[in-house]
């Protein structure tokens, strides 16, 4: 077992709105954020963008602009006054930032090279390693938080800011600090977008996570951040992390599930609980056959067939390293304000799955929420969310 870890403030941003209240309350009134896809492409398709005008980056920053590191601070902004009092409270550099993601700053590089193609010479203003990186996401993302512990990007595709997750319960389980802010943040791009494509499980049409008539995903944006303090008003609590790499094939899951289910039952070890401990899912699934066939599997294998499965990428699209987070703070909402997010686009229901799939809201006692992040290469995260430590 691992000590549970207090989630004490969290906020996010995406395709639902600019907004955690606004994101909150379409998830509960069962609202779509998916639309046209603002990007120019040569196939079509449906994508969770975000709408809202972005901030600039505070001046000391604007060197390592980027669409991404926007996004990341238009989430983190209404967190400031939150990390201020732990900053406070235990000091900057016992608050560690642990960050997940995929593309990091590729948009700008696409857009870059864009105007390279056109005129023959890259933007003046263009800084790859600022711009592009893991680490100038990571410069901006610090700066603007003000923290200065241990900093670190985590990069495991659909399962990155999850995985953050864990490695933030680890660092502070070590005692090497006392606080951890733990986020995740992608953009749309071309090289997202058509890398779907060619796999041939992009949606030109709204995803049917666990549905008999899904066609695909859509890709989504956006950013989301969680604030774990060893002391604190807790949320909800972080009660374990499961992770597995089950390596089968660099684009499918296992067949029978196998990394995920190994990745479930490690958070529930973890967590010192039992499969009859978890009151309801919040499940990967992207809206694609092989992802529904595995996860649905691994579910039922180990939590049978009356736990209440949702999966909330017909709200955002799959955000990508955004997702693990993202779902992170829509499983503590189901806790806090109890209900269990419609399953938008699953009806009709495969049946073959053998899982409880909510086709509608509903409300929800339950005291714990199981989030999965399963990602491309067999990354898999498992995390159990609490009502209590």
């Amino acid at each position: 077992m691992v000590d549970s870890v207090p989630v004490t403030a969290y906020a996010l941003v995406n395709a639902l709105g600019d907004t955690t209240e606004i994101v909150l309350d379409a998830l509960e009134k069962g609202r779509s954020g998916l639309g046209p896809c603002p990007i120019e492409l040569p196939f079509a398709a449906l994508t969770g963008f975000v709408r809202a005008p972005l901030p600039t980056l505070p001046a000391a920053y604007r060197g390592a602009d980027s669409r991404t590191a926007r996004l990341a601070v238009a989430a983190l902004d209404p967190l400031l006054p939150a990390l201020a009092r732990a900053i406070a409270r235990v000091g900057a550099h016992r608050v560690a930032l642990v960050l997940g993601t995929t593309t990091a700053g590729l948009e700008r590089t696409e857009s870059a090279y864009h105007e390279l193609s056109v005129s023959g010479k890259l933007p003046g203003d263009y800084d790859l390693h600022r711009q592009h990186s893991f680490g100038g996401l990571l410069e901006v993302v610090r700066g603007v938080a003000g923290v200065t512990g241990p900093a670190l990007v985590v990069s495991t595709a659909c399962s990155a800011s999850a995985k953050a997750l864990g490695t933030a319960q680890r660092l502070m389980a070590a005692g090497l600090v006392d606080a951890a802010l733990v986020g995740g943040v992608d953009s749309l791009c071309l090289t997202t977008l058509c890398g779907f494509q060619s796999l041939e499980i992009l949606s030109a049409d709204p995803c049917r996570p666990f549905s008999e008539q899904r066609r695909g995903t859509n890709l989504g944006e956006g950013a989301a951040f969680l604030l774990l303090e060893r002391e604190g008003e807790a949320r909800a609590w972080v009660l374990g992390v499961g992770e597995s790499s089950d390596a089968y094939q660099m684009s499918s899951p296992h067949p029978e599930g196998r990394g995920a289910l190994a990745a479930m039952r490690e958070a529930l070890a973890r967590a010192g609980r039992q499969p009859e401990d978890v009151h309801h899912v919040n499940a990967h699934s992207p809206g694609t056959r092989l992802n529904d066939v595995s996860e649905g599997l691994a579910i039922s294998t180990l939590l049978g067939a009356h736990v209440p499965v949702a999966s909330t990428k017909g709200y955002t699209g799959h955000l990508l390293g955004a997702c693990g987070a993202t779902e992170a703070v829509f499983a503590v909402a189901s806790l806090e304000r109890g209900f269990i997010p419609a399953s938008l686009g699953s009806a009709p229901l495969d049946a073959t799955l053998g899982i409880d799939v909510a086709l509608e809201r509903r409300p929800f006692q339950g005291r714990t929420v199981l989030s999965n992040s399963f990602a491309f290469g067999g990354s898999n995260v498992s995390v159990l969310f609490g009502r209590e430590p």
